[in-house]
């Protein structure tokens, strides 16, 4: 086994949440009488905690944070935008753990919104660890990286991150952690090379060559 703990990100890498998510923070700053930003914009901060990615999108708002962060609450729990898993998540996660391998999440959500949806899609019971944007600093900080580390009782040559975004990378970078890119969410194959992953995978099934 090269790696003893693989570390997933969620939204964008192991569920197609982006559309919900960008959706979602539309709505938001049309109910609090803002200006919605771009979707790219959006799509930019994904991975951050909410109150970092508000604060990113509406720096000159301050005073509107508190609310916008309760109306994208709002609108994403109330979005009839479907959010799937990625083909592949639920196998290569049955693979991993038959081989050996801890398995974390990495996330920009909340704790109650991960646990919700660990359980609602059943990766709850391959998941060994995991750290929301609730719990340590926000990505692209290494904190949830260190204490999953931590955690597992394993040193970072023997883990790697698996995520959509430059956030993703970055974090693992930070730490010299090794990182694997996926092609299906928010970034391009050609945004995530300055990072330098392992490899830069187009669907999930693929990462059990590289792990």
């Amino acid at each position: 086994m090269r790696y003893k703990l693989v570390i997933f990100d969620w939204d964008g890498t192991l569920m197609d949440s982006v559309p919900r998510i960008v959706s979602a923070m539309h709505n938001a700053a049309v109910s609090c009488q803002l200006a919605p930003v771009s979707a790219q914009s959006v799509k930019s901060i994904i991975g951050m905690s909410l109150p970092q990615a508000v604060d990113t999108l509406y720096p000159s708002h301050s005073m509107l944070h508190a609310q916008l962060i309760d109306a994208y609450k709002h609108h994403y729990q109330s979005s009839t935008i479907a959010t799937p898993l990625f083909d592949g998540a639920k196998s290569v996660m049955q693979s991993l753990k038959r081989r050996g391998y801890k398995i974390a999440i990495a996330t920009g959500k909340g704790r109650p919104g991960l646990d919700c949806l660990l359980n609602e899609t059943g990766l709850d019971q391959y998941v060994d660890l995991s750290r929301s944007s609730d719990e340590t600093d926000s990505k692209p900080s290494p904190d949830m990286l260190n204490q999953l580390l931590n955690e597992a009782n394993v040193c970072v040559s023997q883990a790697v991150m698996v995520g959509d975004t430059t956030i993703d990378l970055k974090m693992a970078q930070a730490i010299n952690m090794d990182r694997i890119g996926v092609s299906f969410g928010v970034c391009r194959a050609q945004e995530l090379l300055p990072y330098h992953p392992i490899v830069v995978i187009d669907e999930l099934q693929q990462l059990l060559e590289y792990v």
